[in-house]
């Protein structure tokens, strides 16, 4: 048993040496658990900002300059004023603009008299969710802007009457009140790396011993092929929860100030758990992969699906029900809710163990597939 286990150490140590040996892997994996993850979670922002809108205006009058300073930064940024609407349809045709404001004539004198009035908002969906937002927004700030006008033809003490119907709006927002969309993304974008390089190193490391011809020679040693490939999971598993370690206190809590209000040591287990059965994916791949390069195309081939089903870019709430059964079947799925709710929401094992047990499920039957694939393959 001590030479099992001295025979394990020289060989974690070894795959730790091979990678530090990979320039070009060593710096992919640098960029994507550093600079990755803080262009993901400053750079990318899902909500409305700064969508361009333009007028034409036919009443020029002090209501139609109140309802369109009404649309300002951060959500619009005024573009201008058209002539005439065909000028504006050959802007949005050339992408120029998202957003027409059409304000008709009479549009003061049809308030002050009490008479029902409209505009019109043409909207760019040509990217949906941008134009669909931009249209939420614009029909709220309309609103706002007839019960003001509402309540200015009541007279100044309509709202005072002690028998006025009111409704008082209190919102509680949990988990992120700042509703700061970069704690989300951020934290997104890190289980992806995670993913991605739980499948990508393992398979590069037996990959590259193939390429090498060194697998031959240590498959005539008294090495079994449990003590060839075993070690290549360890060594990796422990690079790439270094690299979450630092992504968490570095870049995560140290630059976007998201608070862990769960337990640390609890998310780590967890993420050490998951990195360890996802590797079964990297084992899979290098028993089909002849090179390096054929590892990288199928890892994207098998990381991807894994990406779409899981939850990270579009709620499940929001799929076809049949891509929905489909989501039973991606560990990242079941990772993403343990790491959000230790992380954002505090959660503890008794909360989260169905999940863990399920993702453990699921990641140890691929990695059971795994190990039979190579040791068939070497057998």
């Amino acid at each position: 048993m001590i030479i099992w286990w001295r025979r394990l150490r020289a060989m974690t140590v070894k795959e730790l040496r091979q990678l530090g040996r990979d320039a070009a892997l060593l710096f992919f994996f640098l960029w994507a658990f550093t600079f990755n993850i803080y262009e993901a979670g400053g750079g990318i922002n899902m909500q409305l900002r700064h969508a361009r809108i333009m007028v034409h205006d036919a009443d020029h009058s002090v209501s139609s300059r109140e309802l369109l300073n009404r649309f300002h930064p951060p959500y619009f940024a005024f573009q201008g004023e058209l002539p005439d609407l065909a000028e504006g349809q050959r802007l949005m045709d050339r992408g120029a603009t998202l957003a027409i404001l059409d304000i008709p004539p009479r549009f003061h004198e049809s308030l002050v008299a009490r008479e029902p009035t409209s505009v019109q908002l043409l909207v760019d969906t040509t990217s949906s969710p941008q134009g669909l937002s931009a249209a939420s927004y614009a029909g709220r700030i309309v609103g706002e802007f007839g019960l003001d006008a509402a309540g200015r033809r009541a007279g100044p003490d309509a709202g005072e009457a002690p028998d006025a119907p009111v409704v008082t709006s209190q919102h509680r927002v949990w988990y992120n009140p700042e509703q700061n969309e970069t704690w989300f993304q951020s934290v997104a974008e890190l289980l992806s790396m995670i993913t991605v390089f739980s499948t990508l190193l393992p398979a590069a490391a037996l990959v590259r011993e193939r390429e090498r011809g060194t697998v031959e020679q240590l498959l005539v040693s008294p090495l079994t092929p449990f003590q060839i490939m075993f070690p290549k999971v360890i060594a990796m598993t422990l690079v790439i929860v270094t690299g979450t370690a630092a992504s968490t206190f570095g870049i995560i809590q140290g630059v976007f100030h998201v608070p862990v209000k769960g337990s640390v040591i609890l998310f780590f287990a967890l993420t050490t758990l998951y990195v360890f059965t996802t590797a079964g994916l990297g084992l899979m791949i290098a028993t089909f992969a002849g090179n390096q390069a054929q590892v990288g195309l199928m890892n994207i081939l098998v990381v991807a699906p894994m990406l779409l089903l899981s939850g990270t870019w579009a709620p499940p709430e929001a799929m076809p029900e049949w891509v929905r059964g489909l989501m039973v079947f991606s560990p990242l799925h079941y990772f993403i809710n343990i790491a959000y709710g230790i992380l954002l929401k505090g959660s503890g094992l008794d909360l989260l163990w169905d999940s863990a047990l399920t993702m453990a499920l699921l990641g140890g039957a691929l990695f059971g597939f795994g190990v039979w694939r190579f040791r068939r393959q070497f057998a």
